[in-house]
């Protein structure tokens, strides 16, 4: 990351921090893709099996991942007030806490899981399958939360071309063990749905051992020197590390966990619904990943010239990633809506099951657009460290409004499961014209904090 003095230098800039952050992301997320597509090829129990453990997992995983996010606002706004030297224990205290929050969650997980399973209306095969498949994926929590860790770090110095050439060389790597696990080859068992989370855990455990060496041996991280030696255990930096990460993990968490919560709700229909929905979710989910990807970049972006004090230049990257993720979002929908009947397809050869996903990716389109608006400016209030109020923000869109509409349409309207999907758009809908609000009032404060500042050294 580097001042830049031009619109068009600031437009070059953000494109070169956004494409391989996007390229990551698209690749994080095409190894559930591939999960959920290659388990659907196994059967339809797979494929629902998945569908229940994903939707218990990734709320988890992406709640755990926001408060790793605190990381690339920190480092930012150090390296933006010309204070690098403060980076290594930063980063060093953040891997013992990705550490420390893993082996907690996998308790936990030992705990609650079958309790959680159970209480669901699923048949004995799907429950087998999501509870295998969650185990699977918890033996590789570590080495995820430490790879996550570590992501950010790398994204924090404008290095994301590092962290995307990571991903594409685990990418196939994912696949590979897919087909191994899942379909049962090279001498090994087939494991149906449950062989994609043991394939993910064997990738989560590559991508941080390879991340982990690069660091050591590539400039610029090398200078930093995080693992040439070991240091004691600082609570006071996990508390600000939490401080900023809990609140953003909580927002993430409250927004993937609303989909958890509608997939848990969809159970109760037949198992082509449930894949049907899932499936929806699952590659509609893959164009969120351009607003959350411009949500990222703009953290890095404004977070380094807030660290500066440069307020203006702040907000020109602000204009220019909103308007980049309203039109995406445009473009997104034409996308899904053109190429539905191609995307159910891909997923199941079932006709219900393919008929249904079609119906599903038409609401889709919709929350498409609120999500080009509100996610990037998600980014933004990061990178000024501004996250409680996202947090409550989050909080009320999904839960109190979202989630309330969608049960109320789907079950007192003639809309069914497709109900909950209108209360999804309302959260989102909602979520982003409070979140437009907030952004208005924290660029209003800061301007003035900027004009003060230009005063006093005048003075």
């Amino acid at each position: 990351m580097y001042e830049t003095q031009s619109i068009y230098e600031k437009v070059i800039l953000f494109i070169k921090i956004l494409l391989p952050i996007l390229v990551t992301q698209v690749g994080l997320y095409m190894m559930n893709f591939f999960d959920t597509v290659m388990a659907g090829r196994a059967g339809a129990d797979d494929l629902a099996g998945v569908a229940i453990g994903s939707s218990i997992w990734v709320p988890v995983l992406t709640g755990v991942t926001g408060i790793l996010m605190a990381i690339p606002p920190i480092v930012s706004q150090l390296l933006g007030a010309n204070a690098q030297d403060k980076i290594t224990h930063v980063v060093r205290q953040g891997v013992y806490l990705s550490i420390a929050i893993a082996i907690v969650i996998f308790i936990i997980g030992i705990v609650v899981l079958t309790p959680i399973l159970e209480a669901l209306s699923l048949e004995p095969e799907v429950r087998r399958i999501a509870k295998y498949y969650l185990v699977s994926l918890g033996v590789g929590m570590v080495p995820l939360f430490v790879f996550n860790l570590l992501r950010s770090f790398i994204d924090a110095l404008g290095q994301t071309k590092i962290s995307m050439l990571i991903i594409l060389l685990a990418l196939p790597l994912n696949v590979f063990f897919n087909y191994i696990f899942i379909f049962g080859n090279f001498g090994v068992p087939s494991y149906g749905g449950i062989g994609a989370g043991i394939a993910s855990a064997v990738t989560y455990f590559i991508l941080s051992l390879i991340t982990i060496v690069l660091i050591q041996k590539l400039a610029p991280f090398k200078g930093y020197i995080i693992f040439n030696q070991w240091e004691k255990t600082d609570f006071k930096a996990w508390k600000e590390q939490l401080k900023i990460g809990i609140p953003i993990g909580f927002t993430i968490f409250f927004e993937t966990s609303i989909f958890a919560a509608v997939t848990l709700l969809i159970s109760v229909y037949d198992t082509e619904t449930i894949a049907a929905h899932q499936s929806a979710i699952n590659f509609a989910t893959l164009f969120y990943m351009l607003p959350l990807a411009i949500a990222m970049a703009l953290t890095i972006a404004v977070g380094f010239e807030v660290g500066a004090k440069r307020f203006r230049e702040a907000t020109t990257y602000t204009k220019i990633g909103i308007s980049s993720g309203i039109l995406l979002a445009l473009f997104s929908g034409i996308l899904i809506f053109l190429f539905r009947e191609n995307v159910a397809s891909l997923y199941s050869n079932d006709p219900k099951v393919n008929s249904l996903m079609q119906h599903f990716l038409i609401y889709a389109i919709f929350y498409q657009l609120s999500d080009g608006i509100g996610t990037p400016i998600q980014g933004v209030l990061r990178g000024y460290k501004d996250v409680n109020a996202t947090s409550f923000i989050a909080l009320v869109s999904f839960w109190v409004i979202g989630l309330p509409t969608g049960y109320i349409t789907a079950n007192f309207t003639a809309l069914g499961p497709y109900g909950y999907w209108v209360g999804l758009i309302s959260g989102l809908g909602f979520g982003a014209i409070a979140l437009s609000i907030r952004l208005k009032m924290i660029t209003k404060r800061t301007h003035r904090a900027g004009a003060e500042h230009i005063s006093s050294i005048g003075e």
